[in-house]
């Protein structure tokens, strides 16, 4: 599980990180002490604990401009006073925690958390919608192998078909998320299919070996083990 940690005061981003890794050991968690540094910084997160009142953005505009990309994240504000609650539900807030943290309380919030993230993601990363000039077709994740760009147009490689889409690879990266990497500028890889590599290739469950850029080797080993830690199956 990817947590975001935005606050201004370093002791409270500190308590929050202990807390959370106290209470799953596997989840990576980055902290920023300003809004601005987390949205330009563009990571994906599963939960996300926002102080509201902070130097330049605020947590509530930060909210805002997070869901604007992420509109499955987890959002917990993380706040001294109770005068921000009904703007937090404006922005379709989780949970608000106020300071100082009990650990009681951070506990039972954070379990919740985690299990609303997991819902989230199962539904938000089912399904890829493609429209083509002869059909319409939804296809689930689970069973693309990969996707090759082709110019103007891409490849989508499944276990049963291969289909010809106008699409831009940048585009469908986004949309897969986590579970895709983009090993090369020609290929997004279902990791779940990998079942070895070498420092310029993949090879999937069903053969094939798609390239691997030499010069990503070093991040997709380190994506592709966290991959496998935070709970990813090959299908081998």
């Amino acid at each position: 599980m990817e947590v975001a940690i935005v606050d201004d005061e370093k002791v409270i981003r500190e308590q929050i990180k202990k807390l959370a890794v106290k209470y799953e050991p596997e989840c990576n968690v980055k902290a920023y002490e300003t809004g601005e540094e987390l949205l330009a910084e563009g990571n994906k997160y599963d939960v996300v604990y926002l102080d509201i009142q902070m130097e330049g953005m605020n947590g509530i505009d930060t909210a805002r401009a997070l869901r604007e990309k992420q509109e499955d994240t987890v959002l917990i504000f993380v706040t001294g006073v109770k005068d921000y609650v009904f703007e937090a539900f404006d922005v379709a807030a989780f949970h608000y925690l106020l300071k100082p943290i009990e650990e009681s309380k951070f506990a039972e919030v954070f379990d919740r958390a985690a299990k609303e993230a997991e819902k989230r993601k199962e539904k938000g990363q089912k399904q890829l919608f493609i429209k083509t000039r002869q059909r319409n077709i939804t296809l689930e994740q689970k069973n693309i192998l990969y996707i090759e760009n082709r110019g103007r147009k891409a490849e989508i490689h499944t276990v049963d078909e291969t289909i010809e889409i106008y699409a831009a690879m940048v585009e469908l990266e986004k949309h897969l998320g986590g579970e895709f990497y983009r090993c090369h500028r020609g290929y997004l890889v279902n990791m779940a299919y990998i079942t070895e590599y070498s420092n310029d290739s993949i090879r999937l469950s069903d053969g094939e070996s798609i390239y691997l850029a030499k010069e990503k080797y070093n991040e997709f080993v380190k994506e592709y083990m966290r991959y496998l830690r935070n709970g990813g199956t090959a299908c081998v």
